[in-house]
């Protein structure tokens, strides 16, 4: 799934958790199904990813947001990324459904058939038009939890690329029209024991600390977007730089 417009920590497995889950707010273009979304949480959770995956590692999931509104920035290396956050942020963890903003392709046939009814809604990512804009927006209104990739495509090499600056305006838009609502962005690095991810590829997710927009909310908005889209950026490199480091300790241990 793709991202819009051009533009000390604990490690463990993720286990379940009984949560009462939040109500998801039907509105125009993204609606989280209550029949067919438990059902694939469950078939993901306990069955799909721990049978394809070898290790699943995950830290900072006591940095996930279980309120308000937020956005999830992780890097973007396989499809699979689409399933993983879930896995570590959704319903299981936080108790919050995921929206994932899509490009259009990917609402077609029966694959956008899945997507939309898993909270996925589609922008042109060439010609993004107001009304997908606006629609994200409404979702942080409902202080919902958003996810967007913010480098905008999948990269295999292991480095972080420039972000778009779109995740930036788009935080900054909600957070400026609606003074007080409390955005967030969670920065998330991910990285696989193999470029394309095959059976028995090892996981290592690590979750950052949020970033608060209302931090980047004085002045003028494009050099607050600048800014944000640098911190995100770095704190993105960070996570990566550690994730790095602690996937070669594991390689090791088990050599």
């Amino acid at each position: 799934m793709m991202e819009f417009l051009s533009e000390s920590s604990h490690t463990c497995q993720v286990k379940p958790q009984n949560e009462i889950f939040q109500s998801q707010v039907a509105v125009a273009g993204s609606r989280v199904s209550p029949w067919l979304a438990p059902v694939l949480y469950f078939v993901g959770n306990y069955f799909l990813l721990p049978s394809f995956f070898g290790h699943i590692s995950v830290t900072g999931q006591e940095q996930l947001p279980k309120t308000g509104p937020v956005i999830l920035a992780p890097t973007h290396r396989a499809r699979w990324d689409s399933l993983l956050i879930p896995y570590v942020a959704g319903r299981y963890v936080t108790g919050r459904d995921l929206n994932f903003m899509v490009s259009n392709n990917e609402c077609q046939g029966l694959q956008g058939w899945f997507v939309r009814r898993m909270g996925g809604f589609p922008v042109d990512t060439l010609h993004p038009a107001v009304s997908s804009l606006r629609h994200a927006v409404e979702l942080l209104k409902q202080k919902q939890m958003l996810v967007i990739y913010p480098e905008g495509n999948i990269f295999r090499d292991g480095k972080l690329h420039p972000l778009k600056p779109g995740i930036a305006r788009l935080a900054l838009s909600a957070e400026l029209s609606h003074p007080g609502l409390g955005v967030k962005i969670v920065p998330i690095s991910i990285n696989y024991s193999h470029p394309y991810p095959c059976w028995g590829t090892d996981v290592s997710i690590h979750i950052g600390s949020a970033i608060s927009i209302q931090d980047y909310t004085n002045g003028k908005i494009k050099q607050n977007a600048k800014r944000l889209t640098e911190d995100l950026s770095k704190d993105l490199q960070r996570l990566s730089n550690s994730l790095v480091v602690s996937h070669r300790a594991f390689a090791e241990s088990i050599n």
